[in-house]
């Protein structure tokens, strides 16, 4: 049987038992809330789990999980170049969730999902070059940019500010988590 490319939560919920569940969102991401037993590799380390993902696509299938489908489906477009199979989970854990699916939480360090962080950080740009502006006219400029960058990235399907969120410590895994996450991978 061929591995599907995508798989609907409920598809997934009834085949997770056969599947290697990789979660590749933030650490924060991950902890807020993820499928039971997924393991975090965050999109921007995947390269370097090539391996130990190689070792586990030979003991059987590997499901790639995001928030929306978005990164997961990058993930899998990686892993193909890479002749490793792999599926991704239509609609990411919000839509896993939003059916009722168990979802387990890593309480003592969930930070906030990034679409939480990214409206946060694009809000507060928008009021600062505003605040601004009353006194310095050209502060307002942050405020276009701002809102230019979000009509580009609903436009693209991409997000920059996301990528740079991503980019700050509490969203990095911290070593020994990778590390841990790659060496059970490759057993």
């Amino acid at each position: 049987m061929n591995t599907p490319t995508a798989l609907d939560p409920a598809q997934a919920a009834d085949e997770l038992h056969h599947y290697t569940v990789i979660d590749v969102r933030t650490p924060g991401e991950y902890a807020s809330g993820h499928l039971p037993g997924a393991h975090n590799i965050p999109l921007d380390h995947l390269r370097t789990a090539l391996p130990a993902l190689k070792t586990a696509a030979a003991r059987g299938r590997l499901l790639m999980v995001c928030a929306s489908g978005n990164r997961s489906a990058t993930a899998c477009e990686q892993l193909a170049a890479a002749d490793i199979p792999a599926a991704t989970l239509t609609g990411g854990t919000t839509a896993w969730i939003q059916q009722g699916h168990p979802a387990d939480r890593d309480t003592g360090k969930a930070a906030w999902p990034m679409e939480r962080q990214v409206r946060l950080a694009a809000g507060a740009l928008v009021v600062t070059g505003l605040a601004l502006g009353t006194r310095y006219p050209s502060a307002r400029r942050l405020s276009a940019a701002v809102g230019a960058g979000l009509v580009f990235s609903a436009a693209t399907n991409t997000c920059g500010m996301a990528a740079l969120l991503a980019k700050l410590p509490h969203n990095q895994p911290r070593a020994t988590d990778l590390d841990a996450t790659l060496d059970a991978l490759g057993r």
